[in-house]
């Protein structure tokens, strides 16, 4: 076994591995771009090694400077989790040059499986079935226009190269495949390097299912049962699940063996992930989608039923060693749900989000991977994944309690994320049928964004208790009401929430006992206090707990996994946004950087009108004009980075 291995990568799974190096007894070496200087990976490692400048996520992605730090560190072996140089076939090789060790596949293997187009040939004449689609003997716009015209619309445009949905678009119609090759095209060569595409039959209500491997060079090769990962959005999984309710022992076996005779076409070695659809109307049917040759981010669910770590087994069979299991050694217990929480809002398109974190609470009593730590900063420089809460329980019904508990205590403020919304995914009813597809999260119309009426009335408390004098002697003159013969005053607070309109609350009285008016509604006794850093609210004599974390201007709630970024707006603040709301200006939704601006100073545009383009976390989003008008104020610059809510251009009615 290996003494020191250098993880290159960062967040979450840089933590992971490192922690299995530590129980392993192996030293840990983390390497680190200016962005994450101060990052948890860093921290838990027991060596870090500093790699690049800006732009930071390339420094993930330079083979010499990692290379470099290997070799000045006295590493033996590289583990690339996944993501960044994971899947590279060149980073691979070279590892092997620099006498290093690369945790993971043979790159003859990669390249087999990276290349969608070849790995489907391959798998084929492995006797595995594959989605009818472009055969890869010519991959221009006229090839693939004319293998989409005889599928027949609607068909699925993706990159060869790469994954995780990024380049991935549906097409309807015919007149859409050139604008939909152009983007995809842009967005493979700008995530992967190779703008190839291929073009599939889109199976419309489908089910996404992976089966884990591990491979060791012996020649022997065991699967560990499946995943069900059909809940995603973008292409991309959200919440992932084992054993999946939709097959049959014999269904599952299948399947089993299929994923086993892949990884024996390419000579693989290590842990890997052959990913299949299967039609939800006939769900003894299956065809191959890809191979993932890496460890998947969804892999502590099988580690949770198996009771088998896959790090160390990655470990063990990179440094030669027998994989020591036969299959009928490997056994399943229970159920194990994951969820990803994502630094997005759902109620945006799922958009990327980002700011500083703020506060972060983590939940007790499940498995939680995290790279968070407080203070961290979330931008557009890296994938929005922030961290993943798996529970497991004896049947499905009680692990997916369990994780929904988990989630309503987790609080990550500062940085709006998705965990509202996962909580809400698992309580649909078709989710917790187990009646699930890709399409699922796609079809579900979101509910209307709400904030309770409990938010304003606790961000006004939190308001008055700031201003209450302190001390065993206070001076009626200095309460935020003023002293008066008579009844007290009222003071008015005028707060909104980021995304919503402003809400007046009054409040009379002092914070422990205080008479309290939200908007219209009718005035009703409330009090607030202190408690270990959380704000404790009782309204109409029900006591609610708020963590709460204040950063400038900005005032962050938490509550049962929801989470909202007040302001106490002035009246100045108010007629400004009145005045901009009125004119139409479109903000940046996410900081990223402007690749595309289709629009001038002074341009006539339509509501619904695209205006330019915005790249984060390596995926496009197209802003479009919110009302018909002229557009004015046109601060957006192809090439230059913008940050959350900047205005990027007014259309003026």
């Amino acid at each position: 076994m290996f003494d020191t291995v250098l993880v290159a990568n960062r967040g979450e799974i840089a933590v992971r591995v490192i922690r299995t190096l530590r129980a392993m007894g192996v030293r840990a070496v983390a390497v680190y771009s200016d962005a994450d200087a101060a990052a948890r990976h860093v921290r838990d490692a027991d060596i870090a090694v500093r790699i690049g400048p800006p732009p930071a996520a390339a420094s993930y992605l330079s083979i010499d400077a990692i290379l470099d730090a290997a070799a000045r560190t006295g590493a033996q072996a590289v583990h690339p989790g996944y993501g960044f140089l994971s899947e590279n076939a060149a980073f691979a090789r070279a590892c092997a040059c620099a006498g290093l060790i690369f945790v993971g596949p043979p790159a003859a293997a990669i390249e087999a499986m990276g290349d969608k187009i070849r790995a489907k040939s391959t798998v084929a004449a492995a006797g595995v079935p594959v989605i009818p689609g472009s055969d890869g003997r010519a991959c221009d716009d006229d090839a693939l226009a004319a293998a989409a015209d005889a599928l027949g619309y609607p068909v699925l445009l993706k990159p060869s190269a790469g994954g995780g949905g990024k380049g991935m678009r549906v097409v309807r119609r015919a007149q859409d495949l050139p604008e939909a090759i152009a983007g995809a095209r842009r967005e493979a060569r700008g995530a992967f390097g190779d703008d190839t595409l291929l073009v599939e039959q889109f199976i419309a209500t489908a089910r996404h299912i992976e089966i884990q491997v591990l491979a060791d060079a012996h020649g022997a090769v065991v699967h560990l049962g499946e995943r069900e990962c059909s809940l995603q959005r973008r292409h991309q999984k959200i919440v992932e699940e084992s054993p999946s309710v939709l097959l049959d022992p014999a269904t599952r076996a299948r399947m089993g063996q299929c994923a086993v005779a892949v990884a024996q076409a390419v000579g693989y070695t290590g842990a890997g992930t052959v990913e299949f659809i299967v039609p939800a109307s006939t769900p003894d049917q299956f065809f191959f989608l890809e191979m993932n040759t890496r460890l998947q981010v969804e892999h502590p669910v099988t580690e949770l039923i198996t009771g088998l770590d896959l790090v160390a087994y990655q470990l063990r069979i990179a440094a030669g060693e027998p994989l020591g299991l036969r299959q009928d050694d490997v056994t399943a217990a229970g159920h194990a749900v994951q969820a990803r929480i994502y630094a997005e809002d759902p109620a945006d398109g799922f958009l990327p989000t980002g700011g500083r974190v703020l506060q972060l609470r983590e939940p007790a009593g499940v498995r939680v991977d995290s790279g968070l730590r407080v203070g961290d900063g979330v931008g557009s420089d890296y994938d929005p994944l922030l961290a993943k809460v798996i529970a497991h329980g004896p049947d499905r019904d009680t692990a997916l309690r369990r994780l929904d508990a988990a989630l309503a205590q987790t609080s990550i403020l500062g940085v709006a994320t998705n965990v509202a919304f996962l909580r809400g995914l698992l309580a649909d009813a078709d989710v917790q049928a187990g009646k699930l597809d890709t399409g699922l999260v796609g079809r579900r119309k979101l509910p209307r964004p709400h904030v309770p009426d409990q938010v304003f009335a606790a961000a006004a408390l939190r308001a008055l208790l700031a201003l209450e004098p302190t001390g065993p002697v206070v001076d009626p003159f200095a309460l935020p009401g003023g002293w008066r013969i008579g009844e007290p005053a009222w003071t008015r607070w005028r707060v909104q929430v980021v995304g919503f309109d402003p809400v007046e609350v009054r409040t009379r009285g002092r914070a422990a006992s205080a008479e309290l008016v939200v908007g219209e509604n009718a005035p009703t006794r409330a009090s607030a206090r202190w408690d270990d850093g959380d704000l404790i609210v009782t309204l109409d004599q029900i006591t609610c707990r708020y963590s709460c974390a204040v950063d400038g201007a900005a005032v962050w709630l938490g509550r049962d996994g929801h989470s909202w970024e007040l302001h106490e707006q002035q009246p100045l603040d108010a007629a400004r946004s009145r005045e901009q709301g009125a004119a139409g200006a479109v903000h940046a939704p996410m900081p990223g950087t402007i690749i595309a601006v289709d629009v001038a100073e002074g341009q006539q545009v339509t509501a619904g009108a695209r205006l330019l383009v915005l790249e984060a976390m390596k995926m496009e989003h197209v802003l479009t004009a919110p009302i018909d008008g002229v557009v004015r104020d046109l601060r957006a610059r192809p090439g230059t980075s913008v940050e959350r809510h900047a205005v990027l251009l007014v259309v003026e009615p």
